[in-house]
Parts: structure tokens; sequence; C-alpha cells
């Protein structure tokens, strides 16, 4: 808002595009004013942001995923692209580009945790994409074992594609309390380890005497895997075998993820061997780069292919400013 009041063009469009055109980073904004509603993604298309139709009115829906949409019987009409400027008013749906600089670079982490799985990102299920990744992992890191276990909810389906892929039982070794909040995304380390406490309990009637390979989506800080793992172990897991459907966890993020230092990035300090170690796994394995690309399968021929792997190899697609003066 500072930076459309600062403009000295002529019309509130304007305006808002000269102020777009400063401001770097990721972001998806919604904007409502008297006369209508504004959509703008930036010009890499970090987040997912769709539009949705309501059947009754043909009233717009705008959200952050296509799971949103079903929940208010809204029909899916279209993602917003990368540089796209929407204006919704009396009239109808007026699409523009405030900038013609545009790529698509979706956060893999989309796929990989944050999104719903009954979501569509760009034209992807995110439970095939998760499955797949399951597939991959199971393919470039085999281990023998009696059962897969996918910690719940996210990592679910990869746990689903691994056990296909290997041929073994995927089992309920974990049974997690639905009305507790994600651990990722707490504040503070307390608060992350009483989310796990309450969230997650192990079954020995499944797992004692048994190998367990323990699918997760991702390590970031390894504390909620390490817990995880003694909690299986106490259960009476003879051994338990962790594979990451995604990369190592290596590199801070600035594009709508709080995480800006490497300080509790726990790949970023210790190798594969030292993490195995400090969680207390008796193997560790994780997904490669291409790995992960591959199982996204994302259906785009621009520069690139589309993903932004910033976490995993370091590559910042925009620069970390805020905006431009």
């Amino acid at each position: 808002m500072h930076l459309i009041r600062r403009s000295k063009a002529l019309t509130f469009d304007e305006k808002l595009q000269e102020a777009l055109l400063k401001l770097r980073g990721g972001f998806a904004f919604l904007l409502l004013t008297p006369n209508a509603m504004y959509a703008a993604l930036d010009p890499h298309g970090f987040r997912p942001f769709v539009i949705g139709r309501l059947p009754n009115n043909g009233a717009y829906v705008v959200a952050s995923e296509t799971a949103a949409l079903a929940s208010v019987n809204a029909a899916f009409v279209q993602d917003v692209q990368p540089g796209e400027l929407i204006r919704f008013d009396n009239t109808g749906m007026h699409v523009s580009n405030y900038t013609e600089h545009t790529t698509l670079n979706i956060d893999a982490m989309e796929y990989i945790y944050f999104a719903r799985p009954d979501s569509n990102i760009y034209g992807v299920n995110v439970h095939k994409a998760r499955k797949r990744m399951g597939k991959a992992t199971a393919i470039e890191h085999p281990v023998a074992a009696d059962m897969v276990v996918g910690v719940p909810n996210s990592s679910l389906s990869a746990a689903m594609g691994y056990a296909e892929q290997a041929q073994l039982p995927n089992e309920m070794g974990l049974v997690k309390n639905q009305y507790i909040a994600r651990s990722f995304i707490e504040p503070t380390q307390e608060k992350r380890e009483r989310a796990v406490r309450m969230k997650l309990s192990a079954v020995p009637a499944i797992v004692s005497g048994q190998r367990v390979i323990l699918v997760d989506d991702s390590i970031v800080r390894g504390t909620t895997s390490k817990y995880i793992i003694k909690m299986l172990r106490d259960a009476g897991a003879s051994e338990v075998h962790v594979r990451i459907a995604s990369p190592e966890f290596k590199y801070p993020s600035f594009y709508g993820v709080d995480m800006q230092t490497t300080d509790e990035l726990m790949a970023a300090h210790h190798t594969k061997a030292e993490m195995c170690e400090i969680i207390g796994a008796d193997s560790l394995e994780f997904l490669s780069v291409d790995g992960l690309i591959d199982s996204i399968d994302l259906p785009y021929s621009g520069a690139g292919n589309g993903l932004t792997t910033t976490y995993f190899d370091g590559h910042y697609p925009s620069p970390v400013y805020d905006y431009q003066a």
C-alpha cells in the first residue's frame, strides 16, 4: 500500500502495476477496493494461486490451492500465471500482465509438504506427485525391511509409493491426533516438540519386532525425526530405516517460508552419516534433486524446469530484497 500511495500514476490500476514492478521475492496478493477485486502473482510464481467460480451466481473465488475451491463448491477456472494482474469487477474477469519478464518457479515444497493431497498445482495432483516421490526414493535407496510406515499426514502418499515399489506392506505404525497443528510451523523448538508428543503415537501391535522403513517428507531441524524414531523403538521396532522423499534441506528460503538462516537446518551443518547418528536411525537416505523434479513431472516448457529447489541446491531465481526504491 505504501508503494501504491507513492505512485504518481493517474489511475489506481496504473498505481498498482507500478508498485508490483518494484517488488521482489514471492507474493500472491489479493486486494479488495470499493470497485473491484485484484489478484496478482509474482513474476516467478513461487506460490500456487487459483481462480474458481461459484455455480449459483457466477461470482469469482481466489484461493491458494484448488482444495479450497471445493469447500465452497466453486469450479476451477484457471491458475494465476506468473506476472499476472487480474481485475474482477461487475463486468467480469480481466487478465493483464504487469511484466513480461516471467518464468515459472513454483516452490517444490508445495508438492512435498505444504499443499493438501487433493489439490492440483499447475496441472499436477499433489497426492500423485508425492506417491511418485516415494516410488523414486525406493528405487534410489532400497533396504531390507518388513514394512513401510509413513509419518502422518503429509508423508502418507510417499509411503504408499515406497511400499508399492518395494512390494512391502504399508502399515499404520503411527497414529495422528487430527486436532493438533503441524509441528514444522510452530514458532519455537519447545512448542514443536510438544506438538509432536501430542499429535503422534506409535502402535506396538504393528511395529513390535519389525524392521521398519520410516518414510517422511523432509528433515529440517531433525528433532521431530529423532523423537519419532525413539517412539518407534520404544514400541518395539527392531530396526528403523529412514527414507526421506525429498533432498537434503540445506539452504534457507526467502520466498514465504520462515526459514531465513542455516542455523536450524540440520543438513547444512552435518553429513548424512552424522544426521543418521543424531536422529538414532539404522540408516538414512534422501531422494535426489533429479528424482524430485522427475517425480513432480510439471508440464512446463519454459526456461528451467518450472520448480524452485532453493532449499536443496541454493539457487535463488529472484533477488531477496523486498522492493526497489
